[in-house]
């Protein structure tokens, strides 16, 4: 599967209602399952947790900036990388009970909600955004690698399990960079919010510059479907 078929599986599952509020997995059969369904048949096959390739975050919002930058108001890409190489993180339960070593993609699945047209007006009107993301070129560009390492130091994996102040360590570092155009990530998060869902129009060359650091760190693949038509749009 191509980044193109995975947006429309995951748009699919949207209209079907496969793809359930929060966490969802998608399998290497193209199977999209609720977290709830991951997690009870793990209690029977394991296995399943190495064949999952993607998790779908999916939200309804009333923020324009939430439709605009998915990535930015959810970070689960820490968690996700420390699943993948192997550790659990104690008492985050976003990824499921078991290491994800396939796990290979980030999908944010995000719905306008608009009856609440006087906060977002109309420019998501009748939209779904979803945005996918590789998680190893996203880890690399924050610098995840060399954080977790520099945490971890050199914690076995047959002790896999991460305490919580370790985790909040981790997620710490990677929010101080300043990697979106000099700003760091809940800096960044904050001016895209003020711009968007509060019309301070002033701050429209700093939204740009952190547009493109956002483009060059997570290379997203980006698609708004008309819940209309299904067809995709421009915005």
């Amino acid at each position: 599967m191509d980044e193109s078929q995975i947006v429309e599986l995951v748009k699919d599952g949207y209209r079907t209602g496969s793809i359930k509020p929060d966490d969802n997995f998608l399998l290497n059969d193209t199977t999209i399952i609720s977290y709830e369904s991951h997690e009870d048949s793990y209690q029977h096959n394991p296995s399943i947790s190495e064949q999952v390739i993607g998790y779908v975050n999916y939200r309804a919002t009333i923020f324009v900036s939430t439709l605009e930058f998915p990535i930015l108001q959810w970070e689960f890409i820490s968690s996700a990388h420390l699943h993948k190489k192997g550790y659990m993180v104690t008492g985050d339960s976003s990824f499921g009970p078991a290491p994800l070593p396939n796990l290979k993609y980030i999908i944010y699945c995000i719905k306008s909600r608009t009856e609440y047209t006087g906060i977002t007006g109309y420019e998501f009107k009748d939209r779904l955004v979803i945005e996918l993301i590789d998680l190893d070129v996203a880890a690399n560009n924050l610098n995840l690698p060399n954080i977790m390492s520099s945490v971890l130091g050199s914690k076995s994996l047959s002790e896999n399990e991460i305490n919580r102040d370790e985790f909040i360590e981790i997620k710490k570092q990677v929010l101080s960079q300043k990697l979106f155009a000099d700003h760091t990530w809940n800096d960044a998060h904050d001016i895209v919010s003020r711009y968007f869902d509060h019309n301070e129009r002033e701050l429209s060359k700093e939204v740009f510059k952190i547009s493109v650091a956002y483009q060059q760190i997570f290379r997203p693949y980006r698609v708004v479907y008309d819940t209309k038509t299904w067809q995709p749009v421009l915005v």
